[in-house]
């Protein structure tokens, strides 16, 4: 296979490998992490959970980030990258600890939110400082086949980490907090690991580090500032645009997913636990879809080019999400879920090589940051608009239609500046 030949000629590059291995482990941990939030929120005997209570839990982890998301990318441009990525990891293991103490003292549902906004909020450091670093690992030649399978593996290795959670949440323990204790585990060797690299190896380069926060703080307004500007410029259209793109896919993701936890844990089987499960071959299937986008994204996006690329991946959307959700079965929405796993990965995959190609090594962090803080604002909405328009069990057409439309809409807008 084309994927496992590439893989090779990456693997050849030793601190590649390092930085990959942090990536899995990192993001492996992730998903065991947010499967037991959601089992937690969602599918707790005792709960009765609304699309209305999905949307607030959602909004409390990601709107404050949002806020805070441009800081974050400001000081990825002066804090030494493997730092980041060592002493993020040693903090998450500790916050997610506190989580683990907080579920199982019952306390009130704010306390238990600010732990996990903590762990989210670090997280988004970690995640932009992988991205960040990435071209400096690999040569420029290699940089799209590193976007295509780089990013891929960790997203599947969040799908393993949640796989892993959902049978130790089923099988082994049914305790959240012992599932949040296993994620400690992986974000504590994640931070080992990062050591097997020099400090200074992920950049940004000397001159423009500032060991000092205060210092750092003091430039954040100019920092932000002059990545919008960096951004802006004309010879940097295709990336604006390409967040843009990716920004409304991630809405669209974001408004199925609420529907399928609604439809996971009441159309679909009065039983939390087995709700639990459907939802976990849910989040199976469209891990699937992820990888085979890493296998067919290089040579796809390398014959159409990326932003024709992310064209083709909104209108495959856009016909097919209508056709296999509006009937509102089992079989059709893991197939949807297939789909939608591959499409909107294919496309995040193209956008990560045009922002990462376009965008200036020294503005990387803040950029990577801000396309974090589109993707929060993203799926907060689009949990938002599924509160209001889902039923109790979740099956809801004019959702459907909307999503299809807001696909159509990237294809037309997306294809229009490639025209251009």
């Amino acid at each position: 296979m084309a994927v496992v030949r590439d893989l090779r000629v990456l693997l050849r590059f030793g601190n590649f490998r390092r930085l990959l291995a942090v990536r899995l482990l990192s993001q492996g941990a992730d998903g065991v992490y947010q499967v037991a939030l959601a089992t937690y929120v969602v599918f707790s005997p005792e709960k009765q959970t609304s699309a209305t209570a999905i949307a607030s839990a959602m909004a409390v982890l990601l709107l404050p980030y949002s806020l805070i998301g441009p800081f974050a990318g400001v000081l990825l441009d002066r804090w030494r990258r493997r730092q980041v990525l060592l002493y993020g990891n040693l903090l998450r293991a500790l916050l997610a600890s506190a989580t683990a103490v907080l579920m199982i003292s019952h306390v009130p549902d704010w306390l238990f939110y600010a732990s996990a906004l903590c762990v989210t909020a670090v997280n988004r450091f970690v995640l932009a400082g992988l991205s960040a670093a990435l071209p400096r690992v690999v040569d420029g030649e290699r940089l799209v086949m590193a976007n295509s399978l780089s990013p891929t593996a960790g997203t599947l290795a969040a799908v393993a980490g949640g796989g892993l959670a959902f049978v130790v949440r089923l099988v082994i323990a049914d305790s959240d907090a012992a599932v949040v204790l296993l994620g400690c585990v992986l974000y504590l060797c994640s931070a080992l690991m990062s050591l097997t690299m020099a400090a200074d190896l992920l950049g940004p380069g000397r001159d423009q580090v500032q060991p000092r926060l205060a210092t750092a703080l003091r430039g954040t307004a100019r920092g932000l500032s002059a990545g919008v500007r960096h951004l802006a410029e004309p010879r940097r259209r295709e990336a604006a645009w390409a967040l843009g793109a990716i920004s409304l896919m991630r809405f669209c993701y974001g408004a199925l997913t609420v529907m399928v936890l609604m439809l996971c844990r009441y159309a679909w089987s009065s039983d939390p636990d087995r709700g639990l499960a459907l939802l976990g071959l849910a989040v199976g299937v469209s891990g699937v879809g992820f990888f085979v986008a890493a296998v067919v994204t290089p040579s796809a996006a390398g014959r159409l080019g990326p932003v024709r690329w992310i064209v083709v991946c909104s209108a495959a959307a856009a016909l097919l999400e209508l056709a296999l959700m509006l009937p509102f079965t089992q079989v059709t929405t893991f197939i949807a879920a297939f789909v939608l796993g591959l499409v909107t990965q294919g496309a995040k995959i193209a956008t990560d090589t045009i922002v990462q190609s376009s965008v200036d090594d020294g503005f990387r962090g803040r950029i990577f940051s801000l396309y974090d803080v589109l993707f929060n604002v993203a799926f907060v909405g689009a949990a938002a608009v599924a509160a209001l328009m889902l039923p109790p069990d979740g099956r809801s057409a004019p959702l459907v239609v909307t999503v299809a439309v807001v696909y159509g809409t990237i294809a037309g807008a997306m294809a229009r500046f490639e025209r251009q």
